[in-house]
């Protein structure tokens, strides 16, 4: 049947693509919505919109039977489930059907197939399909190390850990068991031998209901943090053509191993030497799609649409592939601090446009990031006749756009794309543990000449919030050479966010009215304006844009881009906390609490004391130091905001100290 009005299971960027798809079919698009998400991009963009009740995934976007409810009320004909959420939910698949609505999906039996991982090994084994052997980790000894840990019900990272040590392997055990019971409401954990120096790399499947299925290339999916991916790219590159073969046979044989239809993902990790290995299928759209889309010049959405209308693949054969693509996921976290997500406005967000470039997002500047729900704010892709073109155009967009509000990992994906390994195509999935450190160092950009530029920007700015306003707006200020003019100067003092550094900068107003550096060498002022500088640093001209809001300043440059704090001219002692005080890193739920913990008790330093729950993923506070605990101010259940005080360890010699826990379901 042909489908009219789609409702999307989703939200966010993957929500607003499909919408994107289903505008230019004619098809009418339906949002479902938490509250938190009650006035997202998603719901703003679809022609109709239904509330799910609550914040919470489990009690909005998780709850099959409300979606379903939703579909009927908005008057759908169809479900596509996007991606994570209930994309991979058998049980959902089939109530759909059953409510009689089309499922832009596989069938049902073939996500019961591949839902389970240790299952879907088994099948894989009988398809000739290529395996690492399963381990048990109740027999494992010092030969099988180091193991992997993964949850059997899921992936995204959520119950993934490796093992090197035997002695570390029950805990790890249970903990792994205690995040996939979260994650997924299944807390089965099967282990096998972590490959070191792996690849992990997939092939895109589309397979119709007239026994026709498409293997659509390769992508590299190496880059990844916390087992979960930051780029990816199409092809993968260093593939010999035997390799190549071999990994569109095995996928396809997996898919006609189910009977599956629609767009799907076969997982493989490649060794070091070349052998690879199946890991997974997921059944669903992935979130890298777009690098495919771009090399095969097709819309993966649009051919999931038609299969589930019924409709055959154009032609036996998928197209020939042209070029490079590669995309970048630009997440609200900070690298430099364990990958912590980060919350707030996001107050602008501007990617150039231009050939060979696109932008999924699910925002725009203006929305806020909040705690509910994955910190990707946007993925960027490039796409270009070869490979190094295609990453320099990436990497070019990225240092180019704007995006001021929560710390992002933009700078860290431009060093990435620019580091000597991944340009050689030196890619494994031990990428950042080996490089996280260069990468998130301090750079080779100039702040204090960004500081300069700020500072002079406010300056005007203030200067014209006490003078009229001459029609037509104020003129820029045009100057050569600035001059020693006695007076008095002023000092302004910045704090870079987030590396904390400080900046104090000098300046002075002559009798022009025209702010001008003071105590700088080597630089001239060209043009000022509020919210745009230009200075020539060195005999070269160099332009800023300012963006002031809320005591912060962003200054955007040509090679870097800088946020600034304003700092009062005097420190005020109320800001100091105690020494030894554990602050929530961000906004969340506290979890759960080490075994026994409670004021008086003595810890060691780096012990884990308190379990924090943000953006989907679990983050530990640790003990500072070795000492005392004066001071607990938190308890499972608990939200806590960004800065709140949790405990406070007084440093001194410890005697035993608190055990870690057994760790339990989380919330």
């Amino acid at each position: 049947m042909a489908i009219t009005t789609l409702l999307v299971a989703n939200r966010g960027e993957i929500a607003c693509r499909i919408f994107r798809t289903c505008r230019d079919l004619g098809i009418t698009t339906v949002a479902v919505y938490s509250d938190a998400d009650a006035d997202a991009l998603h719901v703003r963009e679809a022609d109709l919109a239904v509330r799910l009740p609550g914040a919470a995934p489990a009690d909005t976007y998780l709850r099959g039977d409300l979606v379903v409810a939703a579909a009927r009320a908005a008057g759908a004909d169809a479900v596509h489930p996007g991606y994570g959420f209930l994309s991979e939910n058998a049980a959902f698949a089939a109530a759909v059907q059953d409510a009689g609505l089309v499922w832009v999906g596989p069938p049902v039996k073939a996500i019961e197939l591949m839902a389970s991982k240790t299952r879907a090994k088994e099948l894989m084994a009988g398809a000739g399909v290529p395996l690492l052997a399963p381990v048990d980790p109740a027999t494992a000894g010092p030969d099988d190390l180091p193991l992997l840990l993964k949850a059997a019900a899921g992936g995204g990272g959520r119950g993934m850990r490796i093992v090197r040590e035997l002695d570390a392997l029950p805990g790890e055990l249970l903990a792994a068991a205690a995040e996939a019971a979260s994650a997924f409401g299944d807390g089965e954990v099967f282990a096998e031998p972590y490959v070191e120096r792996g690849r992990h790399v997939e092939v895109q499947v589309m397979a119709d209901a007239h026994d026709t299925v498409w293997a659509l290339g390769t992508r590299d999916c190496s880059l990844q943090r916390r087992h979960q991916k930051v780029i990816e790219e199409a092809p993968a590159p260093g593939l010999d053509e035997a390799l190549r073969t071999r990994l569109h046979e095995a996928a396809v044989a997996a898919a006609r191993a189910v009977g599956y239809r629609g767009a799907g993902t076969v997982e493989f990790l490649v060794s070091a030497e070349g052998r690879p290995y199946f890991l997974e299928m997921n059944t669903r759209l992935q979130v890298e799609h777009p690098v495919t889309e771009a090399v095969f010049g097709l819309d993966l959405v649009t051919l999931q649409l038609r299969v589930a209308e019924g409709e055959p693949l154009p032609s036996p054969e998928p197209p020939q592939p042209s070029g490079h693509a590669v995309e970048a996921r630009l997440y609200a976290e900070d690298p430099a601090r364990d990958w912590q997500p980060q919350t707030g406005a996001l107050l602008t967000l501007e990617v150039p446009e231009g050939p060979g470039l696109r932008l999924d997002t699910g925002y725009t500047g203006g929305d806020t990031i909040g705690v509910y729900y994955d910190p990707m704010i946007a993925k960027v892709i490039a796409h270009a006749p070869t490979r190094t073109e295609a990453v320099r155009l990436l990497a070019r967009a990225l240092e180019r756009a704007r995006v001021h509000g929560p710390v992002t990992n933009r700078d860290l994906l431009v060093r990435s794309l620019r580091h000597p390994d991944f340009a050689a195509a030196r890619l494994d999935t031990g990428f950042y543990d080996r490089h996280l450190a260069d990468l998130t160092a301090p750079g080779a950009g100039d702040p204090a000449t960004a500081a300069l530029a700020a500072t002079l920007a406010e300056a005007v700015r203030g200067a014209e919030a006490v003078r009229p306003t001459r029609p037509g707006g104020p003129a820029p200020a045009r100057f050569g050479a600035w001059r020693n003019v006695p007076s008095q100067p002023q000092r302004k003092r910045y704090r870079s966010e987030p590396d904390g550094t400080e900046h104090e900068v000098a300046y002075r107003t002559p009798r022009t009215g025209t702010p001008e550096p003071y105590e700088t060498t080597g630089t001239r002022v060209l043009t000022v304006t509020p919210d745009r500088v230009t200075l020539e640093v060195d005999g070269v001209a160099r332009h800023f844009a300012i963006t002031a809001h809320a005591g912060r300043v962003h200054v955007d440059a040509a090679d870097a881009s800088y946020t600034f704090t304003a700092l009062p001219r005097f420190t005020d002692p109320a800001t100091h906390t105690a020494p030894g005080s554990l602050l929530a890193p961000m906004p969340g739920t506290v979890v759960r609490l080490a075994e026994g913990l409670a004021a008086g008790v003595t810890v060691e330093a780096g012990q884990p004391l308190i379990w924090l729950e943000a953006m989907k993923m679990e983050h530990r506070i640790l003990a500072p130091a070795s000492g005392t605990l004066t001071a607990l101010h938190a308890a499972p259940g608990h939200q806590v905001e960004v800065g709140a005080l949790l405990a406070v360890v007084q440093e001194g010699p410890a005697a035993t100290p608190v055990p870690v826990p057994v760790p339990e379901e989380t919330a």
